[in-house]
């Protein structure tokens, strides 16, 4: 076979060899290049012992299943010719040891590394060859190399076999066992090398090879952002594909974004992780599969949604629910569920479900959460939850009364989730001691601080028979298992502030319930608090210490010294008859020394506060006060305090009584039980009325007659409906509530009727489950309202039918024989009957209305169709006529009796029906004989397919109500009905036969009709409804009633609502009624599954006021007695009156007494409380319906308790109260002013309760004609400090008010007092109006000024300075001026303390105004803003050495503080930048300008208050200019300075001696060096021996004449030149000769 490299190792890079580590290739390189391993070096290639032949080739077989199988087939080939070779060549027949090993002639595999060692078995190194190639050849082996191995080891084959015996010893000495280990594992390595040798020998591996398959796509995923999700393929082929992940076609790198993106690849499933997903990971994903065979891929995409609320609007909107396009729609089904559990404290509990999710996959999964009670659970110590991929398990660990609740298992799917709930119960654990109470519960810390914790918890539900007499609170510092008691006596509220805390510690808590029989066991502990204010929790800069629960805590830096202020809004925030609760608000100052506080009480009353807290400081601005006693009334205040001391106190509190704010509520009442299942039943309540800060409800179950009650929950539930679970079926249980909040348990609620425990026909409410109620109100009147249900679907059933449908011909016979039926009664009356129930035998009694009610076309007092089917009559036979015309007949001549027996009653309707009785409801008859109703009897017959039974007696006692409740009947039966009514003559003729009823128990959900409608109160535009509540309450107790009307004649379609919210009373006023219309009504009553159906009709009501009708007066008797008084006139001889209140029969009169005189009744109130708020109302019986309410609410009672309170102690009206006000000289004036007194009127005055009189200390006044009450003082000494009451009488009336001057207020108004009498004096002779000022005008001057008045010619001013005269004003011209003392221009000179004395005969007045310190700064800083505001705008110029902005002023002080900026920050000046003042000129100079001065520019006059700031903007055009024209001068000035120029040293003439020298010098400078040119009479001169002209180092020119003479006078010039300019300098020289007379010129 060829030696060269397989086809598919050319193409891969997987196969190619630079595909290698460098490690490896630096093994290979090794090991090709080393004689020692290549040639079989006698230390590690070849050795013998014994005469063994060993033959060691080592061998890394790579892990790859490719290209590892090849090289195994390879090495087999080459290891089994080579050693077969050896074998032959050296005849070697035994072998042992580790070289015996290396010398198997089977193939075997060998490990990733081998070691390599010397002749002494030492290990020296360790080699990784790799071999590739033929079977037959080794890369990198020649055929020559292969020779010198096979030689080499012949040769040391040879050699070994007459080695000496030490070389076997050395042998000899390993081990046996590692012989063994060594032995076994060449056989297992031989026979696994062997096999896969004759494997590839067969196969041709060609043939394995296929493109790459996917056996598993990636899906498509829809997450959340900042969720991770993980993309998952399988793919197959052979080479094995390489793999490669794209994002919108772009190659994804994980490198190049370390941390959001991870690769993995393991047995052929590849998998991509996106971490925390954000909108740009939205995208299409593709993976690629590639290999020699050809290249596939598969797509997927990611979509990434936001939260509701976090959608950004430039990006389309999260979609919900399935996401079908792409491709997955997942059905979730819980099953296997767990139903209602009962545990007990300590246990432990599980809760489980199995959540089946199709379609199915393994690598995605739902989130499961629980809930409780609508409440999030998270996993904790107490609450363990396990997910196994098709179960949801929560483990409970440790039972508690917390625990119990409604529990909620949702799974959330991307295609949705659902739900399944299941009420939890715990019960109380055994009790320690026998009768303990249970523990309480919901421990929690409502206000943590550094003083105290306030520590809540719940009430237990058990007492243990006894009530609890209170709880004590325990803590344990956190880190320790040490509890203290925190309070030494129990407390009854269930709210209690810890006090005695270390600050920064956390602590745990709990409470225990104490009765007189023992102790509870203790609640579970509250979640760790650290007692630390909550503003320094938020400044925490350290965590807690595991070990102790010291809180590390860093504060501001305080500022020493200073002593705090006030604090501030000092407020009562829980006040109960055990402590008061104080909160403030630090004092405004921060950074204060160590602050802490000393609270103070104050008896309400009196002046004197004590200090609380005297010997340890309060830390936080809370605290809690214990030990005040229950009743009085305190006043509270605070002081802070430090180490400078101790502050003013804070305004205090209002007064406040001690004792409990929050009362105890009231009892529930209207228990209702409903079936529900088998063992459990619905019970639901009516709220209690008068319940603050409720808590929630306990619900206790009993059986019937055993008198044992047993708690049905033991957590409280705010809702008025519970379902109680674990009860036994087919008991009757009986059923009480009682309301709980932090004040205590309310007294028990009425006990319920007993229910029997059996499964509600149609199913009862799921675990916990219950319905919602559907829509508020009746918006539509008449529109029927189906309950809506949560978590379940239920059909609403309707009433039941009670008939069968008939024919109408049918329904026609029927009637015929009710009328026939009817008409036989009342011709033929059974004479046992009459006997029986008092009748007469043969007569008749019957009102002229009821041939009305039988020829009656239709009925319409039935609930519905749906309840009862109407029989109607729509003619009558010969018969029913007769009966008619004896009935009127019969009615008019009863006419004539006193009294007579009533007609028959109507309208017999069924108000609930059960399985085996009947509630019937019927309308009173019209015509009741004269004389009250005693009583009604009820008959009823069976009807059998339409044919009527015998009837028989349903009560024997006659019944008072008109509803009844007719038992003993037969389930799934028809009956019919009749009524008949009694009264003082005897008993009427039976009603009509009802309709025919069948006999089933009502299961709808709904409640049946109100009953018994009445009215009352009939006036023109109102009249009030009254009716009873439904029989039949629904599945739920009825909570609303709605009230319908239309006019009498109008159509049915025609009903309309009075009421749109439903109201909870049984009766209503119905108002803005049409005058002399006449209207019906109708009452339907609603429960949380809906609107029942309708009651009867009322009869047709005119809208009239009769004549002579009265209206209920309220009366307030001179005694203050209130009473209701009502007067009807046309009574008759039976005719009562019958007061109620809120329409019930007033009978107990320990509220109000009835006195009844004539035709005059009356109601008094014997004593008037807000209990007796409601409408009250009287009725007179045996009258067309004479009635009238009242309606007593809050605000009336206030006004008739003040009235009564008038009445009963008259007061004498003030129009001011007692006030105090100062008149001239500082007298004080105490008065008031009486709205009404009569001339016998008197007054007392009254100080600290002693009577004062008339003397030369008071003088006192009274005006009776204007009630003005005054009492003068000449002055106020201490004494006078105390109460001061003006005490009023006049007749029976009194009246007094009072004034207190005591503290702060009197010393305040001794003060006034004083000064007022200061002020006078000071006033009779030259004084100040107006003390010294001063004034600051445009100019700055400052005056300094005062307003004197009463001067006049001898007074003088005299002006001093720090005591030094400094002004004179003498001989003043005015009575009223101003004197005024300019200062020009003021600095700081200036400062000092002004006064200004006014004098003369008279007296003297001084002012004095202190300009030092403070007052200068004010005085200053006004000056300045006069400065500010006068100066310009700012400006921009340029210089030759820079840029200068620059502002001018009217006038500069040295002391005005200007601050520069740029771009809104302080310029910090340099050598660059620099400020200064020229005049009234204040500028900044920028040398040397760059661009990186551009912006905004600003110079800010400091004025003490908001200062004044002009700006100026350098930037742009402004910028431009300024810099070209700063370009400009800075060239014109480089000009002028480096120019030539003369500096001087010339004189302008030279006067000088024939032969003499002349040597002149002057100074040239410019720049360049200039050039210099000397010139004679206006020409060129050259230096020569005669005139040397010199030019030294640039800066002197000389010219020097070594001797003068006379030809050598004239006017010289030196002209400088260089390329900035040209400068000249001129000078005369005279020669003159000494000989000549005069010394005469030249």
């Amino acid at each position: 076979m060829s030696g060269s490299m397989p086809f598919y190792q050319k193409h891969h890079r997987h196969y190619d060899r630079g595909y290698r580590s460098r490690e490896t290739e630096s093994k290979l390189s090794q090991y090709q290049t080393s004689s020692r391993y290549t040639a079989g070096s006698s230390t590690s290639a070849i050795s013998t012992s014994r005469g063994n032949v060993l033959f060691i080739l080592i061998l890394q077989i790579t892990k790859h299943p490719v290209y590892g199988n090849p090289i195994f087939y390879s090495f087999w080939q080459i290891f089994k010719y080579t050693s077969l070779e050896s074998v032959n060549r050296l005849k070697v027949s035994s072998h042992s040891g580790l070289e015996a090993s290396r010398l198997s002639p089977v193939p075997k595999r060998a490990k990733p590394t081998y070691l390599a060692v010397d002749k002494e078995n030492q290990i020296i190194g360790y080699v990784v060859p790799i071999f590739r190639g033929s079977q037959e050849f080794v890369t990198g082996f020649s055929n020559t190399e292969e020779a010198r191995v096979r030689d080499t080891a012949s040769y040391m084959a040879r050699r070994d076999l007459f080695t000496s015996g030490l070389e076997m010893e050395r042998s000899e000495q390993i081990s046996r066992r590692e012989t063994m280990r060594e032995s076994a594992e060449r056989i297992s390595l031989n026979k696994r090398i062997y096999e896969h040798g004759e494997h590839f020998k067969r196969i041709n591996e060609d043939s394995l090879m296929h493109a790459p398959e996917f056996v598993i796509k990636p899906r498509s995923h829809t997450v959340w952002e900042k969720q991770c999700v993980r993309l998952h393929c399988t793919v197959s082929g052979w080479p094995d594909p390489r793999v490669v992940w794209y994002k919108n076609n772009v190659a994804i790198d994980p490198i190049g974004n370390a941390g959001k993106y991870k690769l993995e690849s393991r047995y052929s499933v590849h998998s991509l992780e996106i971490n925390r997903c954000d909108f740009d990971d939205t995208a299409q994903y593709h993976v690629s599969a590639m290999n020699s065979k050809g290249e596939l891929s598969a797509y997927a995409s990611v979509v990434v949604k936001r939260f509701k609320g976090e959608i950004d609007e430039s990006l389309p909107s999260p979609r919900h629910g399935p996401v079908s396009e792409y491709g997955i729609n997942f059905q979730t089904h819980i099953v296997d569920k767990f139903g209602v559990s009962f545990g007990r404290e300590g246990e432990t509990m599980s809760l489980g479900c199995t959540v089946i999710i199709y379609p199915t996959l393994h690598l995605y999964q739902p989130e499961v959460q629980w809930y409780r009670d609508d409440v999030l659970l998270s996993p904790s110590k107490w609450n363990h939850m396990h997910w196994s991929g098709d179960r949801a398990t929560l483990t409970l660990t440790h039972l508690n009364k917390e625990d119990e609740g409604l529990y909620t298992l949702r799974v959330t799917t991307k295609s949705g989730y659902e739900t399944y709930s299941a009420y939890v119960f715990v019960k109380d654990a055994d009790a320690e001691v026998e009768r303990a109470p249970g523990a309480p519960l919901d421990v929690r810390c409502l206000d943590a601080n550094k003083d105290y914790i306030i520590v809540t918890w719940k009430q237990p539900a058990v007492d243990g028979g006894d009530s609890i007499l209170g709880y004590f609170v325990d803590r344990c510092e956190v880190g320790t298992t040490h509890w203290i008691q925190c309070n030494d006596t129990p407390v009854k509220f269930a709210r209690f502030p810890v006090t005695g805390l270390v600050e920064g510690r956390s602590y745990l808590f709990r409470v225990r319930a104490i009765n007189k029989s023992g102790m509870s066991r203790p609640s579970r502990v509250s979640e760790p608090v650290a007692a630390m204010d909550p503003s320094d929790r938020a400044r925490m800069r350290g965590t807690s210490a595991p070990w102790t629960g010291q809180i590390i805590v860093t504060e501001e830096e305080p500022a020493e010294g200073v002593v705090p202020g006030r604090p501030l809004e000092l407020q009562v925030t829980e006040a109960t008859k055990n402590y008061v609760v104080l909160s403030w608000n630090p004092p405004g100052e921060k950074g204060l020394e160590g602050v802490m506080y000393y609270v103070e009480k104050c008896v309400s009353g009196t002046d004197s506060w004590q200090r609380v807290n005297t010997e340890i400081p309060v830390k936080s601005p809370r605290f809690a006060l214990f030990d005040l006693a229950e009743g009085k009334s305190y006043s509270f205040r605070v002081r802070c305090c430090n180490s400078a001391g101790v502050g003013e106190p804070s305004d205090p509190t209002e007064a406040i009584t001690v004792g409990d704010k929050l009362d105890i509520p009231s009892a529930p009442s209207k228990v209702v039980p409903t079936r529900n299942t088998d063992t459990s039943v619905v019970v639901s309540w009516v709220a209690s009325s008068e319940a603050k800060e409720l808590v929630g409800y306990y619900i206790e179950g009993s059986i019937e007659g055993s008198n044992v009650w047993e708690p049905c929950n033991n957590k409280p539930v705010k809702a008025t409906r519970f379902i109680c679970h674990g009860l036994m079926t087919g008991e009757k249980y009986m059923f009480r509530v009682r309301a709980v909040n932090a004040a205590g348990l309310s007294q028990f609620s009425p006990e319920s009727e007993a229910v029997e425990v059996k499964a509600a026909i149609g199913g009862g409410i799921p675990h916990g489950v219950l319905p919602e109620m559907g829509p508020g109100g009746n918006a539509g009147q008449l529109t029927e309202h189906r309950p809506r249900w949560t978590g379940t679907h239920e059909t609403v059933q309707s009433l039941p039918d009670t008939t069968q449908k008939r024919s109408k011909a049918q329904a026609d016979t029927e009637a015929r024989q009710g009328a026939g039926a009817a008409s036989s009664a009342l011709t033929q009356p059974d004479p046992v009957d009459s006997k029986r129930k008092g009748g007469k035998s043969g007569s008749v009694s019957w009102a002229p209305d009821l041939a009305k009610d039988l020829v009656s076309v239709s009925v319409s007092d039935s609930v519905s169709e749906s309840l009862t089917d109407i029989a109607t009559a729509t003619h009558l036979d010969s018969v029913t006529a007769e009966v008619q015309d004896q009935a009127v007949e019969t009615a008019n001549e009863s006419d004539a009796q006193q009294a007579s027996s009533p007609a028959p009653p109507y309208g017999i309707t069924v108000l609930e029906c059960v399985c085996d009785s009947m509630v019937l409801a019927w309308k009173q008859p019209t015509f009741i004989g004269g004389a009250d109703i005693t009583g009604y009897f009820v008959d009823y017959r069976e009807v059998t397919d339409g044919v009527p039974g015998k009837w028989h007696e349903a009560n024997i006692k006659a019944i008072s109500d008109r509803a009844y409740r007719v038992s003993d009947l037969k389930e799934n039966r028809k009956y019919q009905f009749q009524v008949r009514a009694a009264n003082m003559a005897g008993v009427g003729i039976p009603s009509l036969p009802s309709n025919t009823f069948l006999c089933e128990e009502w299961t709808i959900a709904v409640p049946g009709p109100p009953h018994d409608l009445q009215v009352r109160e009939v006036r023109s535009d109102s009249l009030v409804l009254l009716w009873k509540p439904p029989v039949y309450q629904g599945r739920d107790p009825v909570n609303g009633f709605y009230v319908d009307i239309k006019e009498a004649d109008a159509p049915e379609e025609v009903w309309r609502g009075v009421n749109n919210k439903a109201t909870e009373k049984t009766f209503i006023k119905i108002k803005n009624l049409k005058e002399g219309e006449r209207f019906v009504f109708r009452v339907r009553a609603q429960n949380k599954a809906g609107v029942g159906e309708c009651s009867d009709v009322t009869e047709p009501v005119p809208a009239l006021t009769k004549p002579g009708t009265k209206e209920i007066v309220v009366d307030v008797n001179d005694d203050g007695i209130i009473s209701l008084n009502y007067e009807f006139c046309d009574l008759t001889p039976d005719s009562k009156f019958v007061w109620s209140k809120n329409y019930e029969e007033i009978t107990d009169s320990s509220r109000l007494t009835i006195e009844t005189k004539g035709n005059k009744s009356k109601a008094i109130f014997n004593t008037l409380e807000e209990e007796d708020i409601g409408i009250y109302s009287c009725l007179v019986t045996h009258t067309d319906g004479a009635s009238s309410s009242y309606t007593l609410s809050e605000e009336e009672l206030k006004r008739l308790l003040e009235v009564s309170h008038d009445h009963k102690f008259p007061i004498i009206p003030l129009k001011s109260e007692l006030a105090v006000e100062l008149l001239e000289k500082g007298k004080v004036r105490f008065w008031l002013q009486a709205d009404k007194i009569s001339a016998n009127g008197k007054v007392d005055y009254v100080f600290n309760e002693k009577p004062l009189s008339q003397g030369e200390k008071y003088k006192m006044n009274f005006d009776k004609n204007t009630g003005v009450i005054e009492m003068i003082m000449e002055s106020l000494t201490p004494a006078d400090e105390g109460t001061f009451t003006f005490q009023l009488q006049d007749g029976k009336a009194t009246n007094q008010s009072s004034l207190v001057l005591i503290g702060d207020v009197f010393k305040e108004l001794q003060k006034e007092s004083e000064f007022q009498k200061k002020e006078w004096v000071r006033k009779q002779g030259p004084h100040f109006i107006e003390y010294l000022g001063y004034e600051v005008t445009p100019e700055c001057c400052v005056i300094l000024k005062c307003k004197v008045g009463n001067m006049k010619k001898e007074t003088s001013a005299h002006w001093y300075k720090d005591g030094r005269e400094i002004k004179s004003d003498e001989h003043l011209g005015f009575t009223e001026g101003v004197l005024k003392l300019e200062i020009a221009q003021i600095s700081k000179k200036d400062a000092g303390v002004y006064e200004v004395v006014l004098k003369d005969d008279r007296g003297k007045d001084t002012s004095t105004l202190n300009l030092t310190d403070q007052g200068f700064k004010d005085l200053m800083n006004e000056v300045f803003s006069f400065i500010a505001n006068s100066s310009t705008a700012l400006k921009i110029t340029s210089t030759d050495q820079g840029i200068r902005l620059y502002t001018f002023v009217s006038y500069y002080n040295d002391l005005l503080q200007v601050t520069w900026h740029y771009k809104d920050s302080a310029i910090a000046f340099s050598d660059r930048i620099k400020s200064g003042v020229v005049g009234e000129q204040l500028w900044l100079q920028i040398t040397e300008p760059t661009e990186k001065d551009m912006g905004k520019y600003a110079i800010e006059f400091n004025d003490g208050k908001g200062g004044l700031r002009r700006t100026v903007e350098l930037s742009g055009q402004a910028f431009d200019d300024a810099f070209a024209e700063f370009q400009r001068l800075k060239a014109a000035a480089i000009a002028e300075r480096s120019r030539a120029r003369v500096a001087g040293g010339l004189p302008d003439v030279v006067t000088i001696q024939e032969g003499k020298a002349l040597n002149l010098t002057c100074n040239i400078s410019g720049d360049p060096v200039p050039e210099v040119t000397w010139l004679k009479n206006d020409r060129e001169i050259t230096s020569d021996d005669h005139c040397i002209l010199k030019f030294a180092s640039g800066k002197f020119a000389s010219f020097i004449i070594t001797g003068v003479n006379t030809s050598d006078s004239g006017k010289y010039s030196i002209l400088v030149k260089n390329k900035y300019g040209t400068e000249s300098g001129d000078f005369t020289v005279s020669v003159f000769i000494p000989d000549e007379a005069g010394g005469k010129k030249k």
